[in-house]
């Protein structure tokens, strides 16, 4: 579909877009997940919502890194999660331009294609590699002053736009940590069950009026925390 063109609709924001591609990515896997886990529940970012009888739901994000993949670039993926009441079974995620599929959870040790990915190395924050996003307009708010008490302490910071990619990169030792805030469940469950499943941990505090999320080495997780509750 982007081959043959798509045009970007915005939602929140510029940054914020939507094409018909995530709503036929979403429809895709609603109507498999239909045939295949009828009784299952369904949350998807492009609006797809069914309740289920299982307990059980599934968490799609169709593209992840939306506006990566309008704009060309290759940090984009399909992501979705399992949850069971509250809590969480797997997570996986599909990055197309290289073919690679990411599968853990909490209890199931994360793979890629099939091969088991080592378990995540401790670090501190402060020899970490901090993934994150603050929408710019947030840069002047209380937000930003605490998003600098975080983003101040790592060794070094980098803003690609997808947040299940930077989970898969901090699940490989690519990255070490991601933090952010106001994360809606399609963007945090399926790379908070791959992180999880390669021996990392996950957290969320409340700071600022909003509530932070944060997912990686287990250090470098609590740093972030320490930095946010200050």
């Amino acid at each position: 579909m982007r081959e043959e063109g798509l045009e970007a609709e915005e939602k929140a924001s510029i940054s914020d877009v939507v094409t018909a591609a995530d709503r036929a990515a979403e429809r895709l896997v609603v109507e498999t997940l239909a045939v295949e886990r009828p009784d299952d529940g369904v949350l998807g970012e492009e609006g797809a919502a069914h309740e289920g009888t299982s307990g059980r739901r599934w968490v799609v994000d169709p593209v992840d890194g939306t506006y990566n993949f309008v704009a060309g670039l290759d940090w984009w993926c399909s992501a979705v999660a399992l949850v069971d009441g509250d809590d969480l079974v797997l997570g996986a995620i599909h990055h197309a331009p290289s073919g690679r599929t990411f599968v853990g959870g909490p209890d199931l040790p994360s793979t890629v294609n099939g091969q088991r990915l080592p378990r995540i190395t401790d670090r501190p924050l402060a020899a970490s590699c901090l993934a994150t996003y603050l929408h710019p307009p947030f840069l002047e708010s209380e937000v930003g002053t605490v998003f600098d008490r975080v983003a101040g302490q790592a060794a070094t910071l980098r803003m690609l736009g997808s947040g299940s990619m930077d989970a898969t990169a901090v699940a490989e030792g690519r990255l070490h940590v991601v933090c952010q805030h106001s994360v809606p469940p399609w963007d945090e469950l399926p790379g908070a069950a791959i992180i999880r499943g390669a021996g990392g941990t996950t957290a969320q505090v409340e700071a600022a009026g909003v509530t932070w999320y944060a997912a990686g080495a287990l250090t470098a997780v609590a740093d972030v925390v320490g930095a946010l509750s200050r």
